[in-house]
C-alpha cells in the first residue's frame, strides 16, 4: 500500500485542525449568545413540539449537536428543564446537527470552496480578536473556526489515501460490503466507534462525505455509518452527566435510548428509505449516487490523478467531461448522505416525539436512586461538580443553582437548632442532632470554599462588567450564608453548654426565644425566594428590611426586659446569660440574612 505513516500523521493532523475549527466556531458562537441561549431554552419548552424546534434552532446555531445536549443535561442538573422538556430539546438537537452536513456539503464539496477564503477570513478575524470589546472577540473566534473547519476539511480530502493508486484499501472494504444486513451493521458500529474516539459527529460525517466522495465506501455503507454516528454521538452527554445528578444522567440516558430507538426501526426500512433518497437525489440533483463507487473504479489511475489534480485547461476534452463527472458524482454523494440524515432525524423525531411520556418513565425505571442517594449530608456539589459548561456566563448559572443550595442548607442548620432548643436536656436526640448540625457547619464551609474557587475561575474569562458585578454578588451572598452557618453553630453550642451546665429554660424564655425563631423563618423564606429569582422587588426588599428591623427591636426589648426579670429573681442568671446569647446571635443571623437579601439586584416594581 502507497501510504506512509508521514501520510497517517497528516490525516490525523488534519482531522485536528477540523475538530479544532468546530471548537473554537462553536464557543465563539456560545459566548455571542451568552445568556440569550438560557433564556430560549427556559422560554421555547413548554410543549414537546417547541422543545423539539428549540433544539433544531440552537444547535443549528452554535453547529454542535454534542454542545446543546451537554448543556440541555447542565440545565436539567440545575432544575431549569424537567426529563420530558431535555427529551423535546435532544430530539430537536439531532435535527439541528445536519445543518452541519449541509454546509460541509455546500462548501467543502461544490465547484467553490470556501477553503479558499480561509486565509482572507482569518485577516478579517485578526483585529477583531485583539479588541478590548468581548463581543468582538467572540465574533473573531467565530470566523477563525470557521476558517480552520473548511481549511481541515481540505487537508482531510488530500491527505485521505486515493483507491486508484491504494487498490488494497478497497479490496479490503469489499470484503464488508458485500454481506447483506451485516454490512450495514458493521459499518453502523464503525461510525459508533469513530464517534466515541473522536468525539465529534461533525468530525466522522466529514470523514463519511470524503470516504464516500473518494469511492471507498458504496452509499448504503455511508449511511449506515451516519446512522452509528448518531449513536456515538451520545456518549459526550453520558460523559458530562456522570459527576451530574439523578436528573441529568436521566436526560443524557434518553438522548442515547432515542438515538438507539430511531436507528432500530430504521434497519428495518434501510434498503428502501436509501433506495428513495438515491431516487431524490437523481430526480433533482447533478448525478445518482449510487454510481459513484462504479465511476472511480472505471478510471485508470492516471487518469484519476489528472481529474483530481488539474484545472480544466490542461485536460483533454475527453478527460474534462470525466472530471466534470467526477464532480458531479461528488456533489450527488455529499447531498445524498445529507439529505438521508436529514430525512432520517425528522422522521425519527416526528414518530418518536409522541412516545416522550414512554422515555420518560423508562428512565424513572432505569435510571434510580442508589441506597441513600437523596441523602444530603454528605459533601457534594450538586451543580457546579460537573464542570460541563463551556461559556463563563453560562458557568454563573450553576454557581447561582449551588449557592440556593447552599442556603438551604444553613436553614436546615436552623431547624436543628430550633429542635435543640425545644429538647428536654436529658434527650437523647439532643446530642445526635448536636453531631449532624457540626456536621453540616463543616460540608458549608467546604460549599464555600468550592463555590468561592469556582467563581474564581469563572471570573477569568472574558465577561461583561453586568456578569463581573454578579459574580461579586453572589460571592458576597456565599459569605454571609457561610456566616448563617456559623450563627446556628454558635447557638448549638450554647445550647450545649447549658445542658452540660443542667440548666432549663423557663417557659417564658422559651417563648420568647420562639418568638426570635418565627421572626427569623420569615427572613429565610424571603432570602430563599430572592435566591431562587437572582433579584428582588422594591416591596419585597422592604418586606425583608422590616423584618430584619423587628428582629433587631425584638432583640432590645428582650435585652432590656432580661434585666428586669434578673432584678426581680424570676430565673438564674446562668439562665439569663445562656438567654442572651442566644437572642444576641439570632439578631447577628437576621443582620446577615438581609446581607445576602441587599446582594442582590433589585428589580423595579
Amino acid at each position: 500500500m502507497d501510504y506512509s505513516f508521514f501520510d497517517f500523521l497528516k490525516l490525523i493532523g488534519s482531522l485536528a485542525l477540523f475538530l479544532y475549527g468546530m471548537k473554537i466556531m462553536s464557543e465563539g458562537l456560545q459566548k455571542l449568545a451568552g445568556n440569550k441561549l438560557r433564556t430560549i431554552l427556559s422560554a421555547m419548552t413548554k410543549n414537546r413540539v417547541m422543545g423539539v424546534l428549540t433544539g433544531v434552532l440552537i444547535t443549528a446555531l452554535i453547529q454542535s449537536s454534542s454542545a446543546t445536549t451537554v448543556m440541555v443535561v447542565s440545565f436539567v442538573n440545575a432544575g431549569l428543564l424537567s426529563l420530558v422538556q431535555s427529551i423535546g430539546v435532544i430530539m430537536g438537537a439531532n435535527i439541528g446537527t445536519t445543518v452541519t452536513a449541509w454546509i460541509i456539503s455546500l462548501f467543502g464539496f461544490g465547484k467553490f470552496s470556501i477553503s479558499a477564503l480561509s486565509i482572507p477570513l482569518m485577516g478579517i478575524a485578526l483585529p477583531l480578536i485583539f479588541s478590548s470589546k468581548s463581543r468582538n472577540k467572540s465574533t473573531g473566534e467565530f470566523i477563525f473556526g470557521f476558517a480552520f473547519l473548511f481549511m481541515g476539511l481540505d487537508f482531510l480530502k488530500s491527505a485521505m489515501p486515493d483507491l486508484q493508486n491504494n487498490p488494497e484499501v478497497l479490496s479490503f472494504v469489499q470484503n464488508f460490503s458485500d454481506m447483506g444486513i451485516g454490512s450495514g451493521l458493521i459499518f453502523l458500529l464503525i461510525g459508533s466507534v469513530l464517534t466515541i474516539l473522536v468525539q465529534s459527529s461533525s468530525a466522522t460525517v466529514a470523514l463519511t462525505l470524503i470516504m464516500a466522495t473518494k469511492g471507498w465506501i458504496d452509499f448504503p455503507a455511508a449511511a449506515a455509518m451516519i446512522m452509528g454516528e448518531n449513536i456515538g454521538t451520545t456518549i459526550t452527554a453520558n460523559l458530562a452527566a456522570i459527576p451530574a445528578n439523578l436528573s441529568a444522567k436521566r436526560a443524557a440516558f434518553a438522548h442515547f435510548m432515542f438515538n438507539v430507538m430511531g436507528v432500530i426501526w430504521m434497519l428495518f426500512v434501510f434498503k428502501y428509505f436509501v433506495n428513495m433518497v438515491e431516487g431524490l437525489v437523481t430526480s433533482f440533483g447533478p448525478a445518482n449516487p449510487a454510481e459513484m463507487s462504479a465511476f472511480i473504479s472505471s478510471l485508470s489511475p492516471e487518469e484519476y490523478t489528472q481529474i483530481t489534480t488539474l484545472s480544466k485547461s490542461e485536460l483533454s476534452a475527453d478527460l474534462v467531461s470525466k472530471q466534470n463527472m467526477y464532480l458531479s458524482y461528488q456533489g450527488a454523494t455529499s447531498y445524498g448522505l445529507s439529505l438521508f440524515h436529514t430525512l432520517f432525524n425528522i422522521c425519527n423525531v416526528s414518530i418518536m416525539i409522541w412516545f416522550v411520556r414512554v422515555y420518560e418513565k423508562i428512565c424513572l425505571n432505569v435510571i434510580r436512586p442508589k441506597a441513600g442517594e437523596e441523602e444530603d449530608e454528605e459533601f457534594v456539589l450538586q451543580y457546579i461538580s460537573t464542570g460541563i459548561l463551556s461559556t463563563a456566563e453560562l458557568s454563573i448559572l450553576q454557581a447561582e443553582k449551588e449557592t440556593e443550595v447552599y442556603a438551604k442548607r444553613a436553614r436546615k442548620m436552623f431547624g436543628f437548632v430550633k429542635k435543640m432548643t425545644n429538647m428536654d436536656h436529658n434527650d437523647k436526640k439532643f446530642l445526635k442532632l448536636y453531631n449532624r448540625l457540626e456536621k453540616y457547619e463543616d460540608i458549608c464551609d467546604r460549599m464555600e470554599v468550592e463555590i468561592g474557587s469556582y467563581l474564581g475561575k469563572v471570573s477569568e474569562g472574558r465577561l461583561s462588567h453586568q456578569s463581573k458585578e454578579h459574580i461579586r454578588a453572589i460571592l458576597r451572598a456565599v459569605t454571609e450564608i457561610e456566616s448563617i452557618a456559623d450563627s446556628c453553630c454558635n447557638i448549638g453550642r450554647h445550647l450545649k453548654r447549658k445542658m452540660e451546665a443542667n440548666a432549663v429554660f423557663e417557659e417564658n424564655i422559651l417563648a420568647n426565644i420562639n418568638s426570635m425563631y418565627a421572626l427569623l423563618d420569615k427572613a429565610y423564606e424571603n432570602m430563599q425566594l430572592v435566591l431562587k429569582n437572582q433579584q428582588i422587588s422594591e416591596k419585597e426588599l422592604h418586606e425583608s428590611q422590616s423584618i430584619e428591623s423587628t428582629i433587631n427591636d425584638k432583640r432590645n426589648t428582650l435585652k432590656q426586659k432580661n434585666v428586669e426579670d434578673l432584678n426581680e429573681n424570676r430565673y438564674s442568671y446562668q439562665n439569663g446569660v445562656f438567654y442572651m446569647d442566644i437572642t444576641s446571635e439570632c439578631e447577628r443571623m437576621g443582620d446577615y440574612i438581609i446581607n445576602v437579601i441587599e446582594s442582590l439586584k433589585v428589580k423595579p416594581d
